[in-house]
């Protein structure tokens, strides 16, 4: 019992350390308000620094389960959740930066933004996805839903990632050397996983052979 509490221990504090660590970008950005370093841009400046951070943090919520499976850290999963709603978080700033105070609620206006630049519609569908993601993150909706049917809705976050690099790499335009690495790393991190799944499959047909 006393290894138990020691790991429990250990890990809320982990993931107490965490959750500061994961609110200092938005603590960067509202101390940079105060002290006049939003550039001579604040509304575009906070709203692509949120979508930086929305995007990294899907990296880092993806690269849990390959970095586990290789450090062989089972409890680096109980920090995927809240990893996975800091993304959601900073999305979540992401999109209101530009509904609110970009656009104003100017509904006619956000309609054409959407039909006319692609980034937009891109960067609109990955947030929509993230959305089924953050509600279902609960114990409850994992039981409500079973374990099969909650992750397979949650492969939706390889798309939504997907998006989301396609969305910064439209939005600069000239200089990709930013998406460009956030594409590579998913390219790495959804490689993985692709090998990790042929080997599981490849392993019984390996066994099978041993014993022939």
């Amino acid at each position: 019992m006393l290894p138990r509490r020691l790991e429990a221990t250990r890990i809320a504090r982990v993931k107490a350390a965490l959750f500061i660590v994961c609110l200092m970008p938005l603590g960067l950005l509202v101390w940079r308000g105060f002290t006049g370093g939003l550039t001579a841009n604040p509304i575009e400046f906070i709203t692509h620094t949120t979508g930086w951070w929305a995007l990294s943090f899907l990296m880092i919520t993806l690269a849990v389960t390959p970095i586990r499976r290789l450090l062989e850290m089972p409890w680096l999963l109980r920090l995927r959740r809240m990893l996975g709603l800091y993304a959601f978080f900073y999305a979540s700033l992401h999109f209101l930066m530009w509904l609110v105070v970009d656009q104003f609620f100017d509904w006619e206006a956000i309609v054409k933004d959407i039909a006319k630049r692609p980034y937009i519609s891109v960067g609109f569908a990955a947030f929509l996805l993230l959305l089924p993601l953050a509600a279902t993150s609960t114990n409850a909706m994992v039981r409500r839903l079973g374990a099969t049917r909650w992750q397979l809705l949650h492969r939706l976050v390889y798309l939504t990632a997907t998006l989301g690099v396609v969305h910064f790499w439209w939005l600069v335009k000239k200089d990709i050397r930013e998406p460009a690495v956030f594409a590579m790393i998913l390219i790495m991190l959804l490689g993985a996983r692709l090998v990790t799944r042929w080997r599981k499959r490849a392993l019984p047909l390996v066994s099978s052979a041993q014993r022939e």
